[in-house]
C-alpha cells in the first residue's frame, strides 16, 4: 500500500478499475494529492496506455496524454492480488461491475468487512432491465451486486434514478458528477479557433456544426447529417457539418455526404487537438438514441461551445437547457433541424449560449467530484476527520 504520513490519520482508499481511462487520470491525480486520502489504484490491464485497436473507432489509436502519472497504481490479474491489498485499506471503490474480477472482489471485500463504494454509468434509458422474465432475472442479478455496496457515487440525475429504481435507499446515494478537466479544455481552447479554421481550411464566415466521437449507430451521426440537409442554409448562415472520429458508420456517412460541399471529415483526433476543434465550432451536437452520459458535451461546454443533445443522453437532464443550446427528442430529425436553426440563426444568440455553457459546466467539475467522494467516504468509511 501507499506509505502513510507519520502522525497523520488518513483514509486508505483502494480503487479498482478495468484500465487507465483518459478522463479519469486528472481526477485521480487530484485525489492522490488530497491530504486526507491515501489512494492506490488497481488496473486489470494497461492496454489503453499504448497503441491499441479501438473497437468503437475501428482504428488503431494511441493517446497523447499520460494516463498513469501522478498517482500510485498496480496491475492485478487475480482475486488473491486484490485481496492482499484489501487487507490494508479502509474503503474499496469499484468502477462498474462489468468484469468477473470486479464481481468476485465485491464478495471478498464484503467478507473482509471493507465498505464498498460503487460508481457506474447506468441509466434506465440506456440500460433498461427489459421486459418479462429477462427483466426479472436482471433485477435479481443487480440486487445481488448492489447488496455488497455500502454507497453509490452518482454521476448525475439519471444515474441516481437508476439506483433508486433498483431499491437503493437515498442515504446510500452520493453525488460525484461525471466531469472532465474543465480548466485544461478551457485554457487550451482560448484563442485557438482562428488557427484551427485555417488548419482545416474552413471559411471563418461560416458557422460549424460539430459531431465528435465514435461513429456508432446508437450515437446516430447519420440523423445529424439528415437534419442538416433540411436546414435553410441562408437562414443558418450556410454552416459546415464537421465530423471528427471514426467507426462503424464511417463508410455510410461518406457515402451519404459524397455530394455535399458543406460536410467535412477530420478523422480521429487526439485529446490535445480537441479543444481547438470545439473552440472553432458554433454548436456541438450529440443525437444519440441511447447514451449513458456523453462526456463530449462536457468538453464542448468547457470550450465555450453551444450544445444540442437528445433526451436519451444522460447528461441532458443536468447540463442542457435552452440557455446553453437545446435538448431534443431522440430520432426526431425535424426537431433536431429546428434546434440547429434556433441556435445558429443569430450569431449573438449562438455566442451567448456558448458563454452560458462554459459558465454552467464550471460548476460540474472535479472539485465537485472530490467533495462528493469525501462526503461518501466520511459516511461509509466512518471517518469524521475528513473535510
Amino acid at each position: 500500500m501507499v506509505p502513510e504520513t507519520p502522525g497523520k490519520f488518513v483514509l486508505r482508499l483502494l480503487y479498482l478499475v478495468s484500465h487507465p481511462i483518459q478522463y479519469q487520470a486528472p481526477l485521480l491525480r487530484l485525489i492522490a494529492r488530497d491530504d486526507d486520502i491515501q489512494l492506490l489504484v488497481l488496473f486489470e490491464h494497461m492496454g489503453s496506455t499504448r497503441a491499441h485497436y479501438d473497437q468503437g473507432f475501428e482504428t488503431e489509436i494511441s493517446w497523447d496524454t499520460n494516463l498513469t502519472d501522478g498517482y500510485v497504481h498496480n496491475v492485478v490479474t487475480s482475486v488473491t492480488e486484490v485481496e492482499d491489498n484489501l487487507r490494508g485499506t479502509d474503503v474499496l471503490w469499484v468502477h462498474g461491475w462489468d468484469t468477473w474480477l470486479k464481481r468476485r472482489v465485491l464478495k471478498v471485500a464484503r467478507r473482509l468487512r471493507v465498505p464498498i463504494l460503487m460508481r457506474g454509468e447506468n441509466t434506465l434509458n440506456a440500460m433498461p432491465d427489459g421486459p418479462h422474465l429477462r427483466g426479472v432475472l436482471k433485477r435479481a442479478y443487480l440486487t445481488s451486486i448492489f447488496r455488497h455496496c455500502r454507497g453509490f457515487l452518482c454521476i448525475g440525475s439519471e444515474n441516481r434514478a437508476y439506483y433508486a429504481a433498483h431499491g437503493v435507499e437515498p442515504a446510500r446515494l452520493f453525488e460525484m458528477p461525471y466531469a472532465v478537466d474543465n480548466v485544461a479544455f478551457q485554457m487550451a481552447s482560448q484563442g485557438s479557433e482562428v488557427g484551427a479554421r485555417e488548419l482545416y481550411n474552413l471559411d471563418p464566415r461560416r458557422p460549424i456544426i460539430l459531431f465528435a466521437g465514435k461513429f456508432l449507430k446508437r450515437k446516430n451521426p447519420a440523423l445529424l447529417l439528415e437534419a442538416c440537409r433540411k436546414l435553410n442554409r441562408e437562414k443558418t448562415r450556410n454552416p459546415y457539418l464537421v465530423f471528427v472520429g471514426d467507426g462503424e458508420e464511417g463508410a455510410r456517412l461518406l457515402d451519404l455526404s459524397s455530394d455535399l460541399e458543406w460536410v467535412r471529415f477530420l478523422g480521429f483526433r487526439n485529446q490535445s487537438e480537441l479543444p481547438s476543434i470545439y473552440a472553432m465550432s458554433d454548436v456541438f451536437a450529440l443525437p444519440s438514441r441511447d447514451e449513458p452520459w456523453g462526456l463530449a458535451v462536457n468538453e464542448a461546454m468547457a470550450c465555450g461551445t453551444a450544445v444540442i443533445s437528445t433526451d436519451q443522453c444522460g447528461c441532458s437532464v443536468d447540463l442542457v437547457d435552452d440557455s446553453v443550446g437545446r435538448s431534443v427528442p431522440a430520432d426526431d430529425c425535424d426537431a433536431l433541424a429546428v434546434a440547429l436553426t434556433e441556435v445558429l440563426a443569430d450569431p449573438i444568440t449562438t455566442a451567448t449560449m456558448g458563454r452560458a455553457a462554459q459558465d454552467r459546466i464550471a460548476t460540474w467539475s472535479y472539485a465537485e467530484d472530490i467533495t462528493g467522494l469525501k462526503a461518501a467516504l466520511k459516511v461509509v468509511g466512518e471517518m469524521p476527520f475528513l473535510t
